[in-house]
């Protein structure tokens, strides 16, 4: 039993400059990484949608088909990693508003088969605050069951957030 209550900082939307509501600080930082999700052209390849919704969280929901089947009939284990590293990606860079980080390792646990349908992959940052952060992620089906999980680690890189074209615009 905690002996504090935890504080999470929240920001508020700041009035545009049309007198409406843009978004400022953390939520500005969220809609930027969605939009830079949105601009990277292996995404072109996906029928997919990030949503980052707090601070150490992210949703992808994605479309799979026939295309991505293996020779035996199930999706192959591509999609599985390239969804699960995404969203736990884009759950520990929601912590960092200056740097795009680097996947430098991801261990991936497959445990079902995938077949065409709505995938969701939900991505949850589970430590580190400063250079190198841990995320894990999990692909959930359509049925509501499991069907992969994984866990990355990222480090902070060189490329300045704002230097990136999706990010920026």
């Amino acid at each position: 039993m905690p002996c504090w209550r935890v504080a999470r900082r929240v920001t508020q939307l700041d009035p545009g400059p049309d007198g409406g509501s843009s978004p400022s600080g953390e939520a500005a930082h969220f809609r930027a990484l969605e939009k830079l999700y949105r601009s990277a052209p292996i995404n072109l390849l996906f029928r997919s949608e990030l949503t980052i919704p707090e601070e150490g969280r992210s949703v992808i929901h994605f479309d799979v088909d026939e295309t991505q089947f293996h020779a035996a009939g199930a999706v192959h284990g591509t999609v599985y990693f390239k969804m699960l590293d995404d969203a736990a990606f884009y759950a520990a860079n929601s912590l960092v508003s200056d740097r795009f980080l680097l996947t430098t390792s991801f261990n991936l646990l497959f445990t079902r088969p995938i077949g065409p349908g709505r995938i969701r992959a939900e991505g949850r940052w589970i430590s580190g605050k400063r250079r190198v952060y841990v995320a894990e992620a999990s692909l959930i089906a359509a049925d509501g069951e499991e069907v992969g999980r994984g866990t990355g680690t990222f480090m902070r890189s060189q490329f300045p957030l704002s230097s990136l074209p999706g990010y920026a615009a």
